[in-house]
C-alpha cells in the first residue's frame, strides 16, 4: 500500500471516531432533560396516617405510635386518614381493634373511640379482664396517673390482737406489680389544653388484670386500703431486658419484626403476681410492732418489745430483752429475764 492510500485511511478513521463521539454527546444531552421532565411529571400523592410500629389489638394510640406519610395517589382509599382532613388529636386515646404492622395505613375501622360500644373490651389483651378500684388524691398519686401508665398496687392494713397484747400490727405490702391503667374515672385518654396535659383528680381507676388477679384485688379491698405507686418507664424496659436475658420471654427464631414487637409488648404489659416487699410499723417507729400479734392468755410470755406500765406523768419504760409476767396476789408485773 502506497503512502497516499495510508493517509486517506487514517483520515477516514479520525473522522469516524469524531462523528461517533459527537453523536454520543448529542444523545446524552437530549436524554437528560427528558429524564428530568419525566421525574417532575410523577404526581405527588397525599399524606396518609400510618403506624410507626407494630400495633397489636388493644394498643392505646399515643402521639408516637402514628404519623402522616406520603402515599401514592392511586393507592389511597376512602378509609384512610388524610392529612388536612383528619384531626390527629382526636385519634389519641383510641384503641386498636385490628392488628397493624409497622408502616401500614391506619383505617377508620381499625380504631375504636372512647364511648363506642366495645371500646374497653377492645383495649383488653387476650385473656385479660378489667377491674375498677376506688382511690383518692392521696392513694391515687394526686392525679398524676394517666391511661396507659403502669402501676404497682399496695395494701395497707391493721392486724389487731384479741389477747392481752393489745398493740396492733400496722403493715403495708406491695401485692401486685406492673398493672396497666386503662382508664381514670370514665376517661380513657388524657385531656390536652394548649399542648399541656391537664392533671385532674379522679375517684376510680380501671386496671387490666388476669382473672386471678381480679379476685385478689376484690378481696384486698375488704382487708384494708389500696394505694397506687406509679412505675417508671425505664423500670419497665429494664424488667423486659431482664426477662429476655433470663429466658422467661422467648422470641422464636425467624419471626418477623412485627411479631417480635408484639411479643415484647405483651411481655411489658404482663402483670406481676410475685411477692413484693413490705414494711411494718416497727420499720418506721421504735414504738410500733414488727411481728404479728397473737392471742395469749394471762401468764404467757409477751413479746420482747412491749412497753411496761408506768405511773401517771412519767415516761414508759421500754423493755428491750425477753420478759415474763409475774403475778403476786392481785399485782402483775413484767420482769425482764436475766436481771
Amino acid at each position: 500500500m502506497d503512502k497516499k492510500k495510508l493517509l486517506l485511511l487514517l483520515g477516514a478513521l479520525v473522522i469516524a471516531i469524531g462523528t461517533a463521539l459527537a453523536a454520543r454527546s448529542l444523545f446524552a444531552g437530549a436524554s437528560a432533560p427528558k429524564a428530568e421532565a419525566a421525574q417532575q411529571a410523577v404526581p405527588q400523592g397525599p399524606k396518609v396516617l400510618v403506624a410507626q410500629r407494630a400495633l397489636p389489638v388493644g394498643t392505646i394510640i399515643t402521639a408516637d405510635s402514628i404519623a402522616f406519610q406520603m402515599w401514592p395517589k392511586e393507592m389511597v382509599q376512602d378509609a384512610y386518614f388524610i392529612e388536612g382532613e383528619a384531626d390527629m388529636a382526636k385519634l389519641l386515646g383510641t384503641v386498636v381493634r385490628n392488628p397493624m404492622t409497622a408502616g401500614a395505613p391506619v383505617t377508620q375501622g381499625s380504631l375504636v373511640k372512647p364511648g363506642d360500644r366495645g371500646f374497653l373490651a377492645a383495649a383488653l389483651g387476650p385473656g385479660m379482664r378489667a377491674i375498677t378500684i376506688n382511690v383518692s388524691a392521696r392513694t391515687g398519686v394526686a392525679g398524676f396517673i394517666f391511661p396507659g401508665d403502669h402501676i404497682d398496687l399496695m395494701l395497707t392494713q391493721t392486724v389487731r390482737s384479741t389477747g392481752e397484747d393489745a398493740q396492733a400490727l400496722k403493715a403495708t405490702e406491695t401485692i401486685l406489680k406492673n398493672l396497666r391503667v386503662l382508664a381514670t374515672d370514665q376517661a380513657t385518654d388524657s385531656e390536652v389544653v394548649e399542648g399541656k396535659t391537664v392533671v385532674r383528680e379522679f375517684r376510680t381507676v380501671t386496671l387490666e388484670v388476669t382473672p386471678k388477679i381480679a379476685e385478689k384485688i376484690a378481696v384486698a379491698e375488704t382487708i384494708g386500703t389500696l394505694s397506687l405507686a406509679l412505675r417508671s418507664i425505664a423500670d419497665n424496659q429494664a424488667e423486659l431486658e431482664r426477662l429476655v436475658a433470663s429466658g422467661a420471654v422467648k422470641i422464636p427464631t425467624g419471626v418477623s419484626k412485627e411479631e417480635e414487637e408484639r411479643i415484647l409488648t405483651m411481655a411489658m404489659n404482663r402483670p406481676d403476681e410475685s411477692k413484693g416487699s413490705f414494711s411494718t410499723g416497727g420499720d418506721v417507729s421504735r414504738f410500733q410492732r414488727t411481728s404479728m400479734p397473737s392471742a395469749r392468755s394471762a401468764g404467757r410470755p409477751a413479746p420482747s418489745n412491749v412497753m411496761s406500765a408506768a405511773p401517771a406523768g412519767s415516761f414508759p419504760i421500754i423493755r428491750v430483752g425477753p420478759v415474763v409476767r409475774v403475778t403476786r396476789g392481785k399485782t402483775t408485773t413484767a420482769e425482764e429475764i436475766g436481771k
